[in-house]
Formats: C-alpha cells, structure tokens, sequence
C-alpha cells in the first residue's frame, strides 16, 4: 500500500518505505555531494574537464566571474546536500519528500530546461560537448521516480 503522507504527523527517524529507496537515496545523495564539492571547489575543472564549456578570453578576464557563479551554485547544491544529510541520519520519515524535491530539479533539468533554453546555438558555441548532467538527466529522473514510488510503499 502506497502512503502520500509526504509530511508526516511526527517528522521521526522512523523510515516505513521500502528499503532498497533508503539505500539508492544515501548512495544519491553521495554522489550529489561529491557533485556540489566539484562544482564549489574545483570550478575550473568541473567547468572545463567535465562540463565541457570552452575557456573564455577578453579584457576584463571574464573567467574569475564565471567561475565565482559556478561556486556558487555549487554551494546552493551543498546546502540542499546537507539538508538531505541531515533528513537521513535524523528524520528518515521525511525522505519521500525529500525524493520529489529531488524530482522536481531533475525533473525541470529533464523537460523543462530545453524548452527554455528553446535556441541551443549557445550551448554549441560555448561548448566542446553535452555535459554529464544533461545527458544523464532524463535517466536519474526515471530513476527518482521508480525509487519516489518505492520510498512511499509501506513494508510488510
């Protein structure tokens, strides 16, 4: 049976979905740490070496900038990381809202972001390839779901 109670009465440590949804949600929610780490530390080689954006040339450097903007998110990313470490160590109940929040960033990366973005010749121009992230959006936002879905099932 299926429990859409996303904010329980009691938020507890008290995780009543299934238990494969708990263990994908830790190992996810490593990997989007390691992911805000790059992002917030090591900007030039996230930016460059993973992201694929080209290097940027002008007067003034343009890149000291660009890069203070990528830290930045990748300190937004690590908060959200640290809210979700502290919902698995504390608050184990509150995980299937934890998993649409989730959702809703992979979801808008997934589907809404293209039609945002509409004209791609910037990614083009910008770019020496997709980016990690983009590619692999529509299948993590499979994957939250399958696991969203598990995480409200009630074990027996």
């Amino acid at each position: 049976m299926l429990n859409f109670n996303l904010l329980p009465e009691n938020a507890n440590n008290l995780y009543k979905g299934n238990r494969v949804s708990l263990w994908f949600f830790i190992a996810f929610v490593c990997l989007m740490t390691w992911r805000s780490i790059i992002h917030m530390f090591f900007q030039e080689y996230g930016m460059h070496t993973i992201a694929n954006l080209k290097l940027l040339t002008g007067d003034p450097d343009p890149m000291p900038l660009i890069y203070m903007f990528f830290s930045l998110w990748g300190f937004a990313q690590l908060i959200f990381c640290a809210v979700c470490w502290v919902i698995i160590f504390r608050y184990k109940s509150l995980i299937p809202l934890m998993y649409l929040l989730w959702i809703l960033e992979w979801g808008i990366r997934t589907f809404l972001y293209p039609v945002m973005s509409g004209d791609l010749t910037a990614s083009i121009i910008y770019s020496d390839g997709v980016t990690p992230g983009a590619v692999g959006a529509p299948y993590v936002t499979v994957l939250l779901l399958i696991f969203f879905v598990l995480s409200l099932k009630k074990r027996n």
